[in-house]
């Protein structure tokens, strides 16, 4: 007998979860703001940047550090990060097995633009797995850490916010999916992690963690509806 499902969907962050991608972001963004004479490392990057959008990103860089960027910026960013991906951008190791397996519906949404996150999943084999159920933040008044973008997402696709699951890796993501009401885990195997993920505050605990996708149906067996 088929055991009851324990969520009604599961939500996949994209970068950093589902493919292996903010380790290259953050080292291209570093080169690039140091050839406009700033200088921040990845933990920096890691600490404010991660799971954020873009734009939120170049405000805050504008802010921090007082910087006029040139016009030419992000869609000079924007191409050679996508260069980037062609040559270096893979798959998290079991992310395809597991959206195979998955016995419930399941989407994507990612602080990414829509144009990039439909090339990062196309690079990686993922994109026929997914497509017609990605959301961006560029669909919601505001992005994570906000609940819109998880909230967006549930309602899109017909679920419950308190019977989802949110698979994430970033502070940013865990305390969007607080906010949002539903059950998160945190993804701990990408190379961005590979020193150690940073200490979780109060408001950005998940319900647990796991650090390889080989693990994900181990931890409830219920989900591949096979029990």
């Amino acid at each position: 007998m088929t055991a009851k499902l324990p969520f009604d969907m599961v939500i996949f962050d994209c970068d950093g979860v589902l493919i292996d991608s903010e380790i290259i972001s953050a080292r291209l963004l570093i080169a690039e703001l140091a050839d406009l004479g700033v200088r921040v490392d990845l933990e920096y990057v890691a600490r404010n940047f991660l799971g954020r959008s873009y734009p939120t990103v170049m405000a805050q860089i504008r802010r921090d550090f007082s910087l006029d960027l040139p016009a030419s910026f992000e869609d000079g960013y924007r191409a050679r990060l996508l260069a980037a991906f062609e040559r270096e951008l893979a798959v998290m190791p079991g992310a395809a097995g597991v959206l195979d397996r998955l016995a419930l519906p399941r989407c994507v949404a990612t602080s990414s633009s829509p144009r990039r996150a439909e090339q990062s999943l196309r690079i990686t084999g993922l994109w026929p797995q997914v497509v017609g159920s990605v959301f961006t933040a560029s669909e919601v008044a505001n992005g994570k850490p906000a609940p819109d973008l998880f909230l967006y997402a549930a309602a899109r696709m017909g679920a419950e916010p308190a019977r989802c699951l949110v698979i994430e890796d970033s502070l940013t993501g865990i305390r969007a999916a607080r906010a949002a009401g539903m059950e998160v885990w945190r993804f701990l195997g990408g190379s961005h992690l590979g020193a150690g993920a940073e200490a979780e505050p109060a408001d950005a605990v998940p319900d647990l963690r796991f650090a390889s996708f080989d693990q994900f149906f181990h931890i409830d067996p219920r989900i591949t509806g096979t029990t």
